[in-house]
């Protein structure tokens, strides 16, 4: 009884073998990878420009050709936590305060948007749907990391330190403005909390961020890296090659992290490439590379924390593309319903919404409730409005503010336009609001 017991579980292992061997043939026949097979004995070429075997059966490979570089994720839509091991530890405190950040910067998207519709500022752009790649990624980084931002991460900005009421002075343009008025809306940096100013051309912070990078490497025990945010868009440019580059070749500490969401200004992604995304360029150069659901703030935590840690020990870039959805229009100068439909916006305004993952996570861990919501909404709300209407009060700067900090030394021609400037306005006071000035 016990030989026959045995025989028929070696039967049984050697049809379960079988059927593992026939699986793994059928999916390899699935997959779209069709790389020429390479026998055991293959010689392999020793060119300076590439190592790889050589084969007698020529194929030409294609956008297709591979499998799509997979998205990791954390949490579901409903906010549940998918694999236990993948939760990150971050304190309950820390938890509140990434949602708090989140709900903080919807409110100030929502007010300053009507603002500029009402002609108090002259511009403005919204960040609905990307508030969590904004507070996942800021999260992870350091206070010392040098931060390189494109114009969509404010969420950076607050999580940061940077007050509400630095932020709308600089909309505002008035005396308090860091930049002094010099700037459009949203063109925000602050050297204290280590951001870099916002420039409108696109990419131009990319090779810039790889050359921090670089300089960092030089010091002796750098314990910082650099973290670069571009979009699918930016991704286009030719400075954003160029970047990726420089930081494979030069071994530069720096998070090239692309926030993806589908459309640049009014571009979809079909129009701007033909590969898999931006995330398959990065293995392409040489960068190690993940690809993470920017709607998933512990996702973006994880993936963020630990391509620091590698960056930081290695001398070496990591690249990420966060997929995600500009649910607003670009900007306060676009409308995206020329280019896409309402009901595929409307689509991402409710399961997939950074806001209603997390919170519905932070619901499931006993840490948020509605009583909670419905204060930090008022909260946030009462700030960004009290915020706006005292930055309206306040003076723009005074007019020589265009003229100066410019130059170390003012040069000659500046000052003879500064002269000419005095003589102009002495001679017609009346022509302009110089009361609205600061003195």
């Amino acid at each position: 009884m016990a030989l026959k017991t045995g025989a028929s579980v070696l039967r049984l292992n050697t049809l379960r073998n079988a059927a593992v061997r026939y699986v793994e043939r059928v999916l390899q026949l699935l997959s779209t990878h069709t790389r020429p097979e390479v026998a055991q004995n293959t010689k392999y070429a020793e060119f300076p420009g590439a190592k790889a075997p050589y084969v007698t059966e020529m194929k030409f490979l294609n956008e297709s050709s591979y499998d799509p570089i997979p998205i990791y994720r954390v949490l579901d839509n409903s906010g549940s936590v998918l694999e236990s091991r993948e939760e990150p530890s971050i304190d309950k405190d820390e938890l509140v305060n990434m949602y708090k950040t989140m709900v903080q910067l919807t409110q100030m998207d929502k007010i300053l948007y009507e603002s500029q519709r009402q002609g108090r500022i002259s511009f403005y752009m919204t960040n609905y749907g990307e508030e969590g790649i904004h507070v996942g990624s800021a999260a992870a980084l350091s206070p010392r990391d040098l931060v390189f931002a494109q114009y969509r991460e404010v969420g950076v900005f607050l999580y940061r330190g940077v007050t509400v009421t630095e932020l709308i002075n600089q909309c505002y343009g008035n005396h308090e403005d860091p930049g002094k008025g010099r700037q459009m809306p949203v063109h925000y940096g602050n050297k204290h909390f280590n951001l870099v100013t916002l420039s409108s051309p696109l990419a131009t912070q990319m090779p810039q961020a790889v050359g921090a990078a670089y300089a960092l490497k030089r010091q002796p025990n750098n314990d910082r890296c650099v973290i670069c945010y571009f979009g699918d868009g930016a991704a286009s440019e030719g400075d954003a090659f160029a970047a990726f580059n420089f930081a494979a070749t030069l071994d530069c500490p720096v998070i090239l992290l692309c926030r993806n969401n589908g459309y640049a200004i009014s571009t979809p992604t079909n129009e701007q490439y033909r590969g898999d995304g931006i995330a398959s360029r990065g293995p392409a150069l040489g960068i190690r590379t993940v690809r993470v659901d920017g709607t998933d703030a512990l996702a973006v935590y994880n993936a963020v924390k630990q391509s620091r840690e590698y960056a930081i020990a290695n001398n070496k870039p990591v690249l990420i593309e966060a997929m995600s959805y500009r649910v607003g229009h670009h900007s306060t100068s676009d409308d995206s319903t020329a280019y896409r439909s309402i009901e595929e916006i409307q689509k991402w305004t409710t399961d997939e919404s950074p806001l209603h993952k997390f919170k519905m996570y932070l619901e499931a861990k006993g840490i948020w409730d509605a009583e909670a919501e419905k204060t930090c909404l008022k909260e946030s709300r009462d700030t960004v409005v009290r915020t706006m209407q005292e930055a309206e009060k306040k003076k723009r700067p005074h007019w020589k503010e265009m003229l100066e900090d410019v130059y170390y030394d003012m040069p000659p021609r500046i000052q003879k336009q500064m002269k000419q400037m005095e003589e102009h306005l002495k001679k017609y006071p009346d022509k302009y609001p110089l009361d609205q000035h600061q003195d």
